[in-house]
């Protein structure tokens, strides 16, 4: 399962993770965020190289403004705490993992 981020685990979570970790920003009444929840939680439970999150931006508008998200959803690859992809809208599964090479 994706885990929550917020701005009080974000640092935590997703700044200091050794790991590569894939962030979905969205919100509940975003239909391309539901279409695209399932590939999400898919790619949570299937993948150990890297970790998946995600960001309620109606809950998290601090999140979004510091990463500029104007459109959701949309994706961020953080690798050593730098934003190193990003995509906007849905996407399939072969293109989110095409965002970690």
């Amino acid at each position: 399962m994706a885990l929550k981020i917020t701005k009080d685990n974000f640092e935590e979570m997703v700044l200091k993770n050794e790991k590569p970790v894939l962030v979905d920003f969205w919100a509940s009444w975003c239909g391309p965020c539901q279409m695209l929840s399932p590939v999400i939680e898919k790619l949570a439970e299937e993948n150990d190289s890297f970790v998946v999150g995600k960001v309620n931006v109606d809950e998290e508008m601090e999140l979004a403004m510091r990463y500029k998200i104007n459109a959701i959803p949309s994706l961020i690859v953080f690798k050593n705490g730098e934003a190193v992809a990003q995509q906007v809208g849905f996407i399939s599964e072969e293109q989110i993992l095409n965002m970690f090479k």
